[in-house]
């Protein structure tokens, strides 16, 4: 049975230390980055009618982004604030009534609320038609936008009107339309869209198998470089290095302000014992060279998680942020500490020091295998480290390994970034006593004899 444990292995949790990574350079320093323009963004706040947790957290998020805001002298201000759909949980008025009045209680009258509307929680109760009326009621935004803050062009596009199509071709042409006309202001400047969700292929979380991304977008989105794209819907967290993503534009995950989740060794929708804990937010600053700074923060602790410094995304020259860049840029996690196997009755515990991951390649992963006489692995088990919040740092993992016979076993152990690369493993050898092993079948076929012997049993 996988043991959840929640290892955090980035040293980078003292608040206000920032650094960017620059793939294949390093964490390069940002102490001469001087912000002209900030904005918080995120997603899939989720508030209920029976719940104020994520009230509180749009509360807290905010005062986290003011409270930078506020020690910057050179720009003393919080431009905008960003939620890419799913502002609600079952979509009820009750539900958008208290979203806005944590918004609109919290925020400053000099920071602009930028928000969509999705069709699938934000849409539960009412018709597309009257959620998006609603919403526009209560903001005074657009459900579809194109506005200018501080130079800056931002497109949102909420779920169709239409309640049979997710976008319609309408709006497609549309985000056409305001594209050009941004790009046709000044083509050297990004230009910032949001929806709900993610474009298939981009962003941690949106592949065909994970399952939260959309096709809509990609081939519009791939004719415009200067595009940095905004979403949400999967709730893979934001400081997964994953979820910044460059190619013909620029794509970023959004986390959520609402629990997390992850695909880890093919289980999808996989959420650890903690995942209700989260709750995310990027801080995103451009300097007078357009240059992007992102600054990922656990908003519960108020401390970041990473900071990333995306040259500027118009510029086609500067996209550090491919995937194949960043894997051929990443270094496998260093796993060189002491390994303790304790026996049991058909099983062992395993455990390990906590691996040495880099500051932009966090630990993502432990695996552990047994493998029998026969260089057969007769068992295997993963966690996943708690690398997705700003918690104290555990000094060691442990891991059981379930169903093995009589035997003597090699233990191997590795850690793994988000890339796939591993550390070398760690071994050890062990000898189990098989809990009702028989005549050295594994535990698990001994327990199925058991149980077919006990219920013939019962028949007499």
């Amino acid at each position: 049975m996988k043991k959840r444990l929640c290892v955090f292995l980035s040293l980078l949790m003292v608040f206000g230390a920032l650094f960017a990574f620059a793939p294949g350079a390093g964490a390069a320093k940002t102490e001469t980055f001087v912000p002209v323009f900030r904005f918080l963004a995120s997603s899939d706040t989720h508030v209920r009618d029976d719940s104020d947790v994520t009230l509180r957290r749009i509360g807290k998020m905010l005062a986290l982004g003011y409270e930078i805001a506020d020690a910057d002298k050179n720009h003393p201000t919080l431009d905008a604030v960003l939620i890419c759909g799913d502002l609600t949980n079952d979509g009820t008025k009750t539900e958008f009534d208290r979203f806005w009045a944590a918004v609109d209680g919290a925020k400053r009258a000099d920071t602009r609320f930028l928000g969509v509307v999705a069709k699938n929680h934000d849409g539960y109760e009412m018709s597309r038609q009257e959620m998006r009326g609603y919403y526009e009621s209560l903001t005074g935004n657009q459900a579809d936008f194109h506005v200018v803050i501080g130079g800056y062009h931002f497109i949102g596009i909420s779920a169709s009107p239409k309640d049979a199509v997710h976008y319609d071709t309408a709006q497609l042409s549309w985000l056409r339309t305001q594209l050009d006309a941004a790009v046709a202001e000044d083509p050297a400047k990004p230009v910032f869209v949001m929806h709900h969700e993610h474009n298939r292929g981009t962003v941690y979380g949106s592949s065909l198998y994970d399952g939260w991304g959309v096709t809509y977008f990609k081939n519009i989105l791939k004719d415009y470089p200067q595009v940095v794209d905004f979403s949400g819907h999967s709730h893979y967290p934001l400081n997964d290095p994953r979820s910044v993503w460059q190619g013909a534009y620029t794509a970023i995950g959004t986390g959520a302000i609402y629990y997390s989740e992850f695909t880890v060794e093919g289980e999808r929708t996989y959420h650890p014992a903690d995942a209700y804990d989260t709750a995310t937010c990027w801080l995103v600053e451009l300097n007078a060279q357009n240059d992007v700074r992102l600054t990922g923060y656990d908003v519960e602790a108020g401390a970041p998680l990473c900071t990333y410094l995306l040259k500027n995304p118009a510029d086609t020259d500067h996209r550090d942020f491919t995937p194949k860049k960043r894997k051929a840029a990443s270094a496998a996690p260093v796993l060189d500490g002491m390994l303790v196997v304790t026996p049991g009755e058909g099983s062992c515990t395993v455990r390990v020091e906590a691996a040495r991951g880099g500051a932009d390649d966090p630990v993502v992963l432990y695996k552990a295998e047994a493998v029998n006489a026969l260089g057969i692995a007769a068992a295997d088990t993963w966690v996943m480290p708690c690398y997705y919040r700003a918690v104290e740092p555990e000094e060691t993992v442990e891991l059981t390994l379930e169903g093995l016979a009589d035997g003597e076993y090699t233990i191997r152990v590795t850690a793994q970034n988000a890339w796939g690369k591993e550390s070398a493993p760690l071994q050890a050898k062990v000898t189990v006593a098989g809990e009702g092993a028989l005549w050295g079948v594994p535990a698990r076929i001994a327990k199925l004899f058991q149980r077919l012997f006990d219920f013939f049993r019962s028949l007499f």
